[in-house]
């Protein structure tokens, strides 16, 4: 993970932020200043973030917002104050409203970006300076050490590319916390058709059926912010097992790059997830990214216990032999 520390400091009235990279600040100077790049990691996950404008001078304005998995928007905006490529820059930082105006009664920090050269590549040292205590501590309350930290600890993947970072490694799960996995696959094929592959029925029945000897017996997708569906399974004969399926509603949808959606195991009564589903080309290959939120940490376990990671891997190697090839 690139973040080494997250610190606050109530009497310098700082919260400092410390990553370590394998690339030289020449390469994260050009991600922190291409939006196209920043707002693939600047919000959390489940929280992505997109910069709606980014003027890029000293006096000029950045806006951005994030949506959370319920389509929930938080905002923020940028004034910059003071650029010293490829060194670094500062901002005015504030949280913003809808059409991207900083919000009464919320504080606005100083914000300074620095990159500097290490020996093994570079360093990122990101210092939000406060007004006061209190909004510090109200900035800290709100969750920004542990959002930061997930958000800069994405950054690899941009840094790096996604072929050199993804392509060979398979179905990649990382537990971020006690409610929340996120798991990859780089898929060699492009986005508009992987997006097909997930959200079209004729599609999911040949390639979405876990290890070699299930087949998808339902297969009703309504992709529509509020629509529903039920998939499900059973065992070919002669293999073992116990037919199951899953239903759930459709909660945000931005075709062809997300699609959240509750899954609850269907005719049970165990609580509902929520599949945060999303897709990135680059260079003619897609990186599928799922974020899954459950109830509890004892519900995760026993999702990932069932061997969930290496059944979407078989699915997976599927599409690009079936459906992609």
């Amino acid at each position: 993970m690139p973040v080494t520390s997250v610190e606050s400091d109530a009497e310098a009235l700082t919260l400092t932020l410390v990553a370590d990279f394998p690339v030289g600040p020449e390469r994260l100077w050009v991600v922190f200043t291409d939006p196209r790049q920043f707002e693939r990691f600047w919000g959390p996950p489940g929280w992505p973030a997109t910069f709606d404008a980014f003027d890029f001078r000293v006096g000029g304005h950045a806006k951005y917002h994030m949506t959370s998995p319920q389509g929930q928007r938080a905002g923020g905006a940028w004034e910059f104050t003071a650029i010293d490529e490829p060194r670094g820059f500062e901002v005015i930082d504030s949280f913003a409203d809808d059409d991207g105006e900083p919000l009464d009664g919320m504080p606005s920090m100083r914000m300074v970006f620095s990159f500097e050269a290490t020996p093994e590549g570079s360093r990122l040292t990101n210092v939000s300076h406060f007004a006061s205590a209190e909004a510090l501590e109200q900035v800290v309350a709100m969750g920004a050490v542990e959002g930061s930290t997930l958000a800069m600890n994405q950054l690899d993947a941009v840094l790096q590319g996604l072929r050199e970072f993804a392509q060979g490694r398979g179905t990649q799960l990382e537990v971020l916390s006690d409610q929340h996995v996120r798991i990859t696959r780089l898929i060699d094929g492009p986005r508009e058709l992987v997006w097909r592959a997930h959200t079209e029925p004729a599609l999911m029945r040949q390639w979405m059926l876990g290890p070699d000897g299930w087949r998808m017996t339902v297969s009703e997708v309504d992709v529509s912010v509020g629509g529903t569906y039920r998939i499900a399974w059973e065992p070919e004969p002669g293999t073992e097992g116990e037919g199951f399926g899953f239903d759930g509603e459709t909660l945000l949808i931005d075709e062809p790059r997300r699609i959240v959606q509750t899954e609850h195991m269907t005719g049970t009564e165990y609580p509902s997830a929520t599949n945060d589903l999303s897709f990135y080309e680059e260079d003619g290959a897609t990186l599928v990214t799922l974020v899954i939120e459950y109830p509890d940490a004892a519900t995760r376990d026993a999702v990932l216990a069932t061997g969930m990671v290496e059944g979407m891997e078989q699915s997976f190697q599927r599409m690009e032999r079936v459906v992609l090839a």
